[in-house]
């Protein structure tokens, strides 16, 4: 699929994907909980322990209006360094014609460095005029010497240390160069070695960047920092809480810092990478809520990108975005410093920077501003992807994005959550344990039947596919006829969903869905089970076979001495007392158990385990209380002895746990 002409179809697969990897692979090395979850399940324990996650309020736009002289400079600015400028200085191997060989990694490293440059040119545009202004100094004069050397038969191109020759020229450092060159970290080029066409490209590079500081020079306000200083003054939010500006840009950082300074004296510090662990210790004091020892000192914090991730500051409630956040993900990680669950703040507040037209009507604005999301990202082509650091965006759903708070609290906030049925079954277990034993006991094979109308069609997962099955004309709703089988099955750990109905083939659900279905009111009426019900549970069960067959591998055992009597002999007494356990939980006792009697466990465990039970005096009654201290004490590790236990996912018989037909008449 291309991302730009197959947009929808992309995204869709890309979404299918990713819930497929969280599914099959993710769900089983990390516990993923959102707020939602959390705030939705665990209200009782976010209440217990004083604790609230904010309200995330929609970001604010903050649009900086262009005059017409600025809007028009703005527009040929975006046109010339999007499509009219080669970059050839930054890619000289691409028009490289001698001897030496230049493979196709050398020349995409090239290319890349070329289109870095762009975006970083693009970027430093909408940062701040001051930024950018600087930037075409720089690369003005990062020409002017490149030139200088080629019209004297040298180019100098370094593959690995790219970056620091562009510096090295930059601060006329020739003494530096000739010791990269000398150290062979670059390598020196005769200009004669290069086709025709490349002074032509520098010249014609040099010749625009002239150009666009000569329509830079017309500019002598800057409307995106008066507008924010106006903001800072009248908005309330602005006004009396402390705030964190985030900026790409070192200079645009350092330049808002000067001028928010200048209006209030004392109030602002600035944090950029080249800040030392005295500024950093002054942020900490400042804005970090958990800091041991807080100052209020400054109320103004403006810093790049390296305070975006792995600080607190959420002294603060407040975020301001100072360029475009292209990437949705990286407001979601700004406002994320703030966003905290042991903040004292009701509400989260962001603002993005928009660039648009002077006008007095506010839609117009905000047309403007996504006419110019848009200029970026359709002069740039299949550059933008850059720029939005691989997230694929269209100018108008970019715009809708950043002032949604959807952004900033993600997409799958209302997505279906197991949490929902492990609650169920803990209340049950705590509230009811003779209905949880009952259920706990019944019998494998178990199945019934009920009434199910036009069921959704949950998404189906076949061979590492996500399919739906066809349906028939006027079954848009549900399986052809509504008729299917909805069955249980379980291998060791591995526990699988499979529905067959009309398709030809058994289909297997994700828990979700699969919950969705099973799940049943005190108005829903057993039905008799149909004679098909054994066809459909055929067709389940080889489905099942096919899924678990592959590389089946032979078990064996190991024998070992040694045991702890004492441990042993309260779990024979925990064992006997199992109604508020869940299977899992019992196995994992007699996991446990079995490795006792083996020897399996190390002696010091053993002997601190025994400790922390009999600290529990009467509490060692309790089967949850002394799960509880078991799995504290003895790691996963001391329990893979057995080949059985050190591949759960594939080893043991398969069982069929539970069947659910469901009619559709």
């Amino acid at each position: 699929l291309d991302r730009q002409r197959d947009y929808p179809e992309y995204i869709r697969v890309v979404k299918e994907n990713a819930r497929e990897i969280r599914d099959k692979v993710l769900k089983y090395l990390m516990v993923r909980r959102t707020r939602t979850e959390i705030a939705k399940y665990f209200a009782d324990d976010l209440k217990h322990q004083n604790l609230k996650f904010p309200e995330v309020e929609n970001p604010e736009p903050l649009f900086y209006e262009l005059n017409d002289i600025e809007d028009e400079i703005f527009n040929k600015t975006i046109e010339l360094i999007a499509q009219k400028f080669k970059y050839a200085r930054y890619m000289p191997l691409l028009y490289y014609n001698g001897p030496i060989p230049i493979d196709q990694l050398e020349k995409q490293s090239q290319k890349n460095m070329g289109k870095f440059m762009k975006i970083l040119l693009v970027k430093r545009l909408e940062s701040s005029f001051f930024a950018f202004k600087n930037s075409i100094g720089r690369f003005i004069h990062s020409y002017e010497m490149f030139i200088k050397e080629f019209e004297k038969g040298n180019v100098y191109v370094s593959k690995k240390h790219t970056n620091k020759i562009f510096e090295l020229l930059e601060s006329d450092d020739d003494q530096a160069i000739q010791q990269l060159i000398d150290e062979k970290k670059a390598n020196k080029y005769d200009s004669k070695e290069f086709t025709d066409g490349f002074i032509k490209d520098l010249q014609s590079d040099y010749a625009i960047l002239k150009q666009v500081k000569t329509l830079w020079q017309k500019v002598d306000r800057d409307p995106k920092l008066l507008t924010f200083l106006d903001a800072l003054s009248k908005k309330q939010t602005l006004k009396q809480n402390k705030l964190i500006i985030f900026t790409e840009s070192k200079e645009t950082a350092e330049y808002l810092n000067k001028n928010i300074d200048e209006k209030f004296p004392g109030k602002s510090i600035c944090f950029t990478g080249g800040s030392g662990e005295a500024v950093r210790d002054k942020v900490i004091e400042n804005f970090d809520a958990k800091a041991r020892h807080p100052k209020d000192d400054y109320r103004i914090l403006v810093s790049t990108e390296v305070l975006s991730e792995g600080v607190n500051l959420h002294r603060s409630n407040v975020v301001v975005n100072y360029d475009i956040p292209w990437n949705p993900t990286r407001m979601m990680q700004r406002v994320g410093r703030i966003n905290r669950i042991d903040t004292q703040f009701d509400r989260i507040y962001t603002f993005n920077f928009f660039p648009t037209k002077q006008s007095n009507d506010q839609i117009k604005l905000r047309e403007a501003a996504e006419a110019k999301i848009n200029a970026f990202l359709t002069l740039l082509g299949g550059d933008a992807a850059l720029l939005t650091e691989g997230e694929p965006v269209e100018s108008h759903e970019l715009f809708n994005r950043l002032i949604s708070n959807k952004a900033i609290i993600g997409d799958d906030e209302d997505e279906s959550s197991e949490l929902k049925y492990l609650r169920i079954i803990k209340d049950l277990r705590d509230k009811d344990p003779d209905t949880f034993e009952k259920i706990k006991r019944l019998p494998k094979k178990a199945r019934s039947a009920k009434r199910y109308k036009n069921p959704p069609i949950p998404p189906l997962l076949k061979g590492g596919d996500i399919i739906v099955p066809p349906l028939e004309k006027g079954d848009e709703g549900g399986f052809k006829e509504g008729d299917s089988l909805i069955t249980y099955f379980r291998r060791g750990k591995l526990q699988k969903f499979f529905m067959a109905g009309d398709a030809k083939n058994a289909q297997e659900l994700d828990f979700i869905s699969a919950a969705a279905i099973f799940e049943s009111g005190l108005d829903d009426k057993k039905l008799k089970l149909p004679e098909r019900f054994y066809e459909l549970l055929d067709m389940n069960k080889e489905a099942f076979v096919f899924a678990t067959t592959d590389g089946m591998p032979e078990a064996h055992s190991r024998a070992g001495r040694d045991s702890a009597g004492r441990i042993l002999g309260i779990l024979k007494a925990t064992m006997k007392n199992t109604k508020q356990l869940t299977d899992e939980q019992e196995l994992y006792l007699k996991r446990v158990f079995t490795q006792l009697e083996e020897g399996g466990i190390p002696k010091q465990t053993a002997k601190e385990t025994l400790k922390a039970l009999d600290e529990i005096n009467k509490e060692i009654m309790n089967p949850l209380k002394v799960l509880a201290v078991l799995q504290t004490h003895i790691p996963e590790r001391f329990l893979t002895g057995h080949y059985a236990e050190r591949y759960p996912q594939s080893f043991g018989k398969r069982e069929v746990v539970l069947s659910l037909y469901l009619s559709g008449e």
